[in-house]
């Protein structure tokens, strides 16, 4: 290791360039302005050549356009996925684990029961009462995927509760709703964090796989888990209509899941 060099510092770096490579995609997605569902049906099936850097599909639309509009559908929906479980989990964690009690016993018990049912099942249901698409996607997500947030945070609320800080603050005349938000939120706050991270990916591979099996988002939406579901007719003759979408889903997920193992080493060294 070179003077001056740290682990601490080359796990910054690897966090910062992490973020800033994502912002640049969502930027990217924002400002793409091309037409992702125009189509030219006499260069369909295109092989990846200078004008298509990714090939064509079989409507002859412009595989790298779709899959850079797509961002916003992929990786967009997924964050609201993300951020809706992680409100609903860290807010029923953050009770029942100050509570303690019957609330707890309620929240963990349900948790239990959440947990073995796939989040596909809860597809199915949603998708023959709402129809398929994208808010019957996010809401089977976000059926199954609070119970990690919120069992994370009960864990780390029934810990930190019985700290001497906690106690000074019950002892000023501080409320229940002070104590979680001002006191225990922040210093649980960074955990959270990392996971959030680590659950980006497994709500991303959850969104994808649902959208593949007809459940999310629908042609013509440019969703990487849809153009899966489209091109794996053409899995031999038009391999790159699967390899794109395909290594876009396993780059980002692997991505976030590193930067969330870091944020979570970090933290751990932090501590000691």
């Amino acid at each position: 290791m070179t003077a001056g060099s740290s682990p601490r510092g080359t796990r910054s770096t690897a966090v910062l360039a992490a973020i800033a490579a994502l912002g640049g995609l969502l930027i990217i997605a924002g400002l793409w302005s091309v037409d992702v569902l125009g189509q030219d049906l006499a260069n369909r099936l295109a092989p990846p050549s200078w004008s298509h850097p990714l090939g064509t599909d079989q409507l002859g639309r412009d595989v790298l356009t779709r899959l850079i509009g797509g961002i916003r559908w992929s990786i967009g929906v997924t964050a609201i996925a993300l951020i809706g479980c992680a409100v609903l989990g860290v807010a029923l964690g953050l009770t029942a684990g100050y509570r303690a009690g019957w609330t707890a016993q309620v929240m963990l018990s349900g948790i239990d029961l959440l947990v073995s049912i796939p989040a596909v099942v809860f597809g199915l249901i949603l998708a023959a009462i709402l129809r398929p698409g994208l808010p019957a996607l996010v809401l089977a997500i976000l059926l199954v995927g609070w119970t990690t947030f919120a069992r994370l945070t009960y864990q780390l609320t029934v810990r930190e509760a019985g700290k001497l800080y906690v106690e000074a603050a019950l002892a000023l005349g501080a409320g229940p709703g002070r104590i979680l938000l001002r006191h225990i939120l922040p210093n649980v706050a960074r955990p959270l964090i990392a996971h959030c991270c680590v659950q980006f990916a497994n709500v991303l591979l959850a969104l994808a796989g649902l959208s593949f099996l007809g459940l999310g988002a629908q042609p013509p939406t440019p969703e990487w888990g849809a153009m899966l579901a489209e091109g794996r007719r053409y899995l031999y003759t038009a391999p790159w209509l699967v390899l794109a979408p395909g290594a876009a889903i396993v780059l980002v997920a692997a991505v976030i899941t590193v930067l969330g193992r870091v944020l979570q080493q970090r933290w751990a060294t932090d501590r000691t």
